[in-house]
């Protein structure tokens, strides 16, 4: 694929085919198409999508975002993922360290502007490591809040001139717990610990949601956010 119209009308084809189909058979769609030129992103919450896209292309480049923020459990989990599964882990960094971002905006801006600090650890990060990819999936699914419930499972990235897949978008968290039991899939010992949403660690960033509460509730919950910029 070397023209972005070319890849645009790949994606608005795809999603009307695809909106049926089983993760499996969107990520086989998504290797067939376009080979090297497609990667997964992962938080490492868990590495349910991870494993779905191994099993139909071993070797497959899995993108993670070292915001230097993360837990201890966080990048155990990648380092877990890297050691026993078929995959290519890429880890991508922003371009100053949290050091030198505190020296520049003072220290914790994940508190005082979070949409800044998500921006130049998350989002600047992941445009520049996407620049090798035409196509690249992610975990969203429709049930994780209001705001993700039209996820389609392709669509094609505007921002980033690139189709966007999410294959388990029509999946539920009970879906997900069948798969991971059955499959014996890693996942992030937080998960076992209360978290439903792992991101940094800060408390402003990341807690565990209150009964009740949907599985994202803890992101950013002193605030109006509900995004990091990744998906918006």
């Amino acid at each position: 694929m070397t023209s972005t119209v070319d890849l645009e009308a790949v994606a608005i084809a795809a999603a009307r085919d695809l909106e049926e189909a089983s993760a499996q058979d969107v990520l086989r769609w998504a290797a067939e198409t376009f080979g090297k030129r497609f990667c997964v992103t992962s938080s490492m919450e868990d590495a349910v999508v991870a494993h779905l896209a191994s099993s139909v292309f071993p070797g497959v480049d899995v993108v993670f975002l070292d915001t230097g923020y993360h837990f201890a459990e966080t990048i155990g989990t990648r380092d877990a993922v890297a050691a026993v599964m078929p995959v290519n882990v890429i880890t991508l960094k922003p371009l100053h360290t949290v050091a030198e971002q505190d020296a520049q905006y003072g220290p914790q801006l994940h508190d005082r502007d979070p949409d800044l600090c998500c921006s130049l650890r998350k989002v600047e990060p992941l445009n520049r490591g996407l620049g090798a990819y035409d196509a690249w999936a992610t975990g969203l699914r429709r049930d994780e809040s209001p705001s993700r419930a039209g996820t389609p499972v392709v669509a094609w990235d505007a921002k980033r001139r690139k189709v966007k897949i999410a294959p388990i978008a029509r999946w539920t968290q009970e879906d997900v717990d069948v798969y991971v039991a059955a499959n014996g899939v890693l996942l992030n010992p937080l998960l076992w610990e209360g978290y439903t949403s792992v991101g940094c660690s800060p408390l402003s960033c990341t807690r565990k949601p209150a009964e009740g509460e949907d599985g994202r509730s803890g992101r950013w919950a002193d605030s109006g956010k509900t995004e990091c910029g990744i998906h918006l």
